[in-house]
């Protein structure tokens, strides 16, 4: 079959980005995943650049890297699930697009127990108790240990809260 040359040379610097990473050389796959790129824009060379602006904390970068992935390939529930990430992280936290694009990935691929339990941090973080409670519970269904202490942490959240809320309708 005949390959395209250039989609050769896109897939050498993607292979070589992948073990200069694995190698701990993060300027050198740089490199290679920009490379990539130039030579051939696809999903898959952007959600790597993604990748490696993460590891490089330039979030802002690695976030345009994934919208233009996802762009080309909306059904990544990796992509959804690292651009949720660089959300997170990003100077200024952006928690309202970290969960639209959790809930995404989650419609994506349901089984995933990560995907659950990120989002379960990311609910349980800005309030959203009892909801947060189900994925911590969907996670550790699935194999997430961790999402035990979680759980019994959340579940003495929901009582605290509960219990001011009935003193606040108390008072009224």
């Amino acid at each position: 079959s005949f390959i395209d040359p250039t989609d050769a040379e896109a897939i050498k610097a993607l292979e070589d980005g992948t073990r200069k990473l694995e190698e701990g050389d993060l300027e050198g796959a740089t490199k290679c995943y920009e490379r990539s790129v130039q030579i051939r824009r696809t999903a898959h060379t952007l959600y790597n650049l993604g990748v490696i602006r993460y590891h490089a904390k330039d979030y802002g970068a690695a976030i345009q890297a994934w919208l233009e992935s996802i762009e080309m390939e909306p059904r990544s529930a990796d992509a959804h699930t690292n651009l949720a990430s660089a959300y997170i992280m990003s100077p200024v936290p952006r928690r309202e697009l970290a969960l639209r694009h959790l809930r995404i990935a989650h419609k994506l691929a349901p089984e995933d127990p990560e995907i659950s339990y990120n989002l379960a941090a990311v609910l349980e973080a800005g309030g959203h108790l009892e909801e947060a409670l189900e994925f911590y519970q969907q996670s550790k269904e699935r194999g997430i240990e961790r999402a035990a202490v979680n759980i019994r942490n959340l579940g003495g959240k929901i009582v605290a809260k509960r219990v001011k809320e009935q003193e606040q309708s108390d008072k009224e």
